[in-house]
């Protein structure tokens, strides 16, 4: 059953904007498109690598590990969701529906395209990661805005594929991530060894 609630076809308000930017890709470099096309496709690796350098940095300053070793988990839950919205909205990829040639090949019909998977994903790594380590936060998040822009420049999205991808993740990132700060403080006050009253 097809649960569109926006349109399968040409008539988004940022349509123009999604064909400029493509026929943009088309008159780049192709040293850039290269650069672009294997950052949009391995790009979130840099995302474990963060979160890896993350839990690292906790441990040796002798910070809580819950918060930190939650980042994944935040991760994943946040995929997990917007791949629901993105079956249930059920929105054609821009470039099986406009007159386009995307830099990398076109998805199949029937992978949808609201929101960006990809955005989702590093717009929530990078909340998460803010939330717990302001430096690695300060690299996480510029990162998640290029590969939500590059999804768009490779043609799998639309800009409001990319922008909604970016704002779910961020929010689900904070939220998730402040929910595991708030449990981890529980847990350390609920584990603390109880002091004998002195005599």
């Amino acid at each position: 059953m097809n649960h569109v609630f926006l349109s399968a076809g040409p008539g988004f308000y940022d349509d123009g904007l999604y064909i400029g930017v493509t026929r943009l890709a088309h008159r780049a470099p192709a040293a850039v498109d290269s650069g672009i096309s294997v950052w949009s496709e391995y790009g979130l690796g840099l995302f474990a690598v963060l979160m890896i350098i993350a839990w690292w940095r906790a441990r040796a300053a002798g910070a809580p590990q819950l918060p930190v070793l939650s980042v994944p988990a935040v991760v994943v839950l946040a995929f997990l969701a917007s791949d629901v919205v993105k079956s249930w909205v059920s929105e054609q990829r821009p470039c099986q529906v406009l007159p386009v040639t995307p830099l990398d090949p076109c998805p199949a019909l029937g992978d949808w395209s609201f929101p960006s998977n990809h955005a989702v994903i590093a717009a929530a790594a990078a909340a998460a990661l803010w939330s717990v380590d302001r430096l690695l936060g300060w690299i996480a998040a510029p990162a998640a805005l290029l590969m939500a822009a590059s999804r768009v420049w490779i043609g799998a999205h639309y800009p409001h594929d990319a922008l909604a991808g970016l704002l779910a993740g961020a929010l689900m990132g904070a939220l998730l991530t402040h929910a595991a700060k708030r449990i981890a403080a529980r847990y350390a006050v609920d584990c603390a060894p109880q002091r004998r009253p002195v005599r």
